[in-house]
């Protein structure tokens, strides 16, 4: 559960970093948009009640329980991590430029080569078109590599995603898991 924090308490984490969760060789390290204002207040990614990803982790078979925002360190004894494409923390995705996306692309390249996870998950198929600039790209494995890094782009696990259930979220995560363990 997350904590309760005052509108000034949010709006007073606007632009604040949020440390990566990551290690060398990963299976997995997903990449959201860019911290909100919950997760950058406690420091903890995907922080806010609405959003689904540590539901859907779960579901999708990555976690072997839900895990909580504040449980995030234990990613990295499963193979995942996480990181973001725009590092500044925002109330609204859509508060980022453009610019801000293509030079968050060019560090989470050089993150990623220097990290080698096996598979770089992108949640939220724009915010991964506007980085690498690939206006085509659908959900799903993408032809482009990192490196050695395949990549896939998923679903954004916001609760403003409406298009996705937590239902076809799960599937779109469980083929993605099932790709990474093929692979070893």
């Amino acid at each position: 559960m997350s904590p309760s924090l005052t509108p000034e308490e949010l709006e007073a984490a606007r632009d604040r970093l949020v440390p990566d969760v990551v290690a060398d060789g990963l299976r997995v390290l997903f990449c959201g948009i860019n911290p909100g204002l919950m997760t950058a207040a406690t420091g903890h990614h995907f922080a806010r009640p609405g959003n689904r990803f540590w539901p859907v982790l779960h579901a999708s078979g990555f976690t072997p329980r839900r895990l909580a925002p504040s449980e995030q360190a234990e990613l990295v004894e499963y193979g995942l991590g996480i990181t973001n494409v725009v590092a500044r923390a925002s109330a609204r995705a859509d508060e980022l430029s453009d610019e801000e996306y293509r030079r968050g692309g060019r560090v989470l390249e050089e993150k990623v080569l220097r990290l080698r996870p096996r598979w770089l998950a992108v949640a939220g198929v724009t915010a991964y078109r506007v980085a690498f600039g690939d206006k085509r790209a659908a959900i799903g494995p993408q032809t482009r590599t990192i490196g050695e890094t395949r990549i896939w782009a998923l679903p954004n696990p916001s609760g403003l995603n409406a298009h996705w259930t937590l239902a076809t979220m799960a599937e779109e995560f469980g083929r993605l898991r099932a790709a990474a363990e093929a692979e070893g």
